[in-house]
C-alpha cells in the first residue's frame, strides 16, 4: 500500500465518529426528490472553508466539488446521492425523521455522510496525488427523470475520465463488498393506463362497456409478453401494481386505471416490450369497443458496469484489505433500478455495494418504514472508496 493510501485510510478512520454524526443529522432531516433545498445547503456549507471549488444548483439541487491537486493527471468522479422517500418512518430510532411522511429508507444519508468526510480528507491530502477528483453530490435518485441525467446535462462530467459510486445494502453482510461486471441493475419503464368503457347498471350489461372486464383482459394478456415474446435468457418483468376499479357492486365501471412498471437487463427487451404492450392494449380495447389513454415512460437504463474498470476496482480492494473488510464477492445482477446507469452511459464507470446488515440483525428491505443500516457500514464504504481512489492515482504514476 502506497503512502497516500495509508495516510488517507488513517485520516478517514480518525473521523469515523463525525461520519456517524452527519448521517444521523441527515437521517433526522430528510427531503424528497427535487425538494432537497436544505440538504443541498448543508452539503455546500460543509465545503465553505475547504480548499476546493464548489458548484451549486447543478441539475437542480446538485453540488459538484472539484479537488484539484494542481498537478496533471486523471480526473476521477465519485458520486453520492442525497434524496429521501415518501415513507412514514417506523424505526423508533432516537434520530428518526422529524419530517412527517418523509424518510431516508434507502441509505442515501449514509452515502452523503461518508462522501463528505472522504472529500474533506482528500482535500487535506491533495498534495499527495496528481490529477483531479470530482465529487458528485446528486439529488433525486429515487424519482424519474432522476438527478443524474440532469447533472450530466449541466456538465458535471466535463473533463471526467471515470465515475465510481457505491451503495450500502440492507440484506448484504456487514464487512463484505459486493460487485458485478456488465449488466448489473435493471433498466426500467413505467406506465399509467386509463381504460374508458361505458357505465351501465349491472342488470343491463349489454347497455354498457365493462371497463373492469376490459382492464382484466389487458392484465392477463400483458403477462404473455414476457412469457412468450421475450427471450427467456433476457431477464424481464412486467408488473401491474395498481388496478383502480372500485365502484358500486351493481354498476359497470365507466373507467378503470392501471399503473405498473417494466424492468429489463437487456435494452433490446425495452423496445420489444413497449411495442407489444401498446399492441395488446389497443387490440383488446378495439375488441370490446373501449378506448384508452396510455402514458408509457422509459426512464432509467440498464446499469452497465465497465468490465475493465470494475475488474481494476475489485483487484484494488482485494489486494489492499483493511481491518473491517472481510471479503469481496460477486453479487450477480441486482433487480432494482438505479440512475447511476446514466453515468455509465457517458463514461467507463463502476458501481459496487457495501453490506450493511450485521450478524443477527433484522434486515428490513430498502424502502421499508423500518429500514436501517449498521452504521459500521459507513466507515467501510468510506475506506473502500478511499482505497480505490488512492490506488487509482497510484497506478497513474
Amino acid at each position: 500500500m502506497n503512502n497516500f493510501a495509508e495516510n488517507l485510510l488513517s485520516l478517514v478512520d480518525s473521523k469515523k465518529e463525525r461520519m456517524i454524526e452527519i448521517r444521523r443529522y441527515l437521517h433526522a432531516h430528510p427531503e424528497l426528490s427535487f425538494e432537497e433545498q436544505e440538504t443541498a445547503k448543508y452539503i455546500a456549507d460543509f465545503y465553505q472553508n475547504l480548499a476546493c471549488t464548489v458548484k451549486k444548483n447543478i441539475g437542480g439541487y446538485g453540488i459538484v466539488v472539484e479537488i484539484d491537486s494542481g498537478k496533471p493527471g486523471k480526473n476521477l468522479a465519485l458520486r453520492a446521492d442525497f434524496d429521501a422517500l415518501p415513507i412514514q418512518e417506523e424505526t423508533g430510532l432516537p434520530f428518526a425523521s422529524e419530517n412527517p411522511g418523509v424518510m431516508h429508507a434507502c441509505g442515501h444519508d449514509a452515502h452523503t455522510a461518508y462522501m463528505l468526510i472522504l472529500a474533506e480528507c482528500l482535500i487535506e491530502l491533495k498534495e499527495q496525488f496528481s490529477g483531479k477528483i470530482t465529487i458528485l453530490h446528486q439529488p433525486a435518485e429515487e424519482t424519474p427523470p432522476g438527478g443524474a441525467i440532469q447533472m450530466i446535462r449541466d456538465g458535471c462530467l466535463d473533463g471526467v475520465d471515470h465515475v465510481v459510486g457505491c451503495h450500502v445494502m440492507s440484506g448484504f453482510d456487514l464487512g463484505t463488498v459486493y460487485y458485478h461486471t456488465g449488466a448489473t441493475q435493471t433498466g426500467r419503464a413505467t406506465f399509467k393506463l386509463k381504460v374508458q368503457g361505458k357505465g351501465s347498471h349491472g342488470s343491463m350489461p349489454n347497455a354498457g362497456i365493462d371497463a373492469v372486464l376490459v382492464g382484466s383482459q389487458i392484465v392477463v394478456n400483458l403477462q404473455s409478453i414476457v412469457s412468450r415474446r421475450v427471450n427467456p435468457f433476457d431477464m424481464t418483468t412486467l408488473t401491474v401494481g395498481s388496478f383502480d376499479g372500485k365502484g358500486s357492486a351493481n354498476v359497470l365501471k365507466d373507467a378503470v386505471f392501471l399503473e405498473g412498471d417494466i424492468r429489463m437487463m437487456n435494452e433490446a427487451s425495452r423496445t420489444l416490450v413497449k411495442e407489444a404492450f401498446e399492441d395488446t392494449v389497443k387490440g383488446i380495447c378495439e375488441v370490446y369497443g373501449a378506448t384508452y389513454e396510455l402514458d408509457y415512460v422509459d426512464d432509467y437504463p440498464v446499469l452497465m458496469n465497465d468490465q475493465r474498470l470494475t475488474e481494476f476496482v475489485v483487484n484494488i480492494i482485494e489486494q489492499h484489505p483493511f481491518t473491517e473488510l472481510k471479503e469481496v464477492v460477486d453479487s450477480g445482477p441486482i433487480a432494482p433500478s438505479e440512475d447511476f446507469a446514466y453515468y455509465c452511459q457517458e463514461r467507463p464507470s463502476c458501481f459496487f455495494y457495501v453490506g450493511a446488515t450485521g450478524e443477527g440483525q433484522v434486515a428490513y428491505p430498502h424502502h421499508h418504514p423500518k429500514f436501517d443500516i449498521d452504521e459500521a457500514s459507513i466507515l467501510i464504504a468510506a475506506k473502500t472508496m478511499a482505497t480505490v481512489v488512492s490506488e487509482y492515482f497510484n497506478q497513474e504514476k
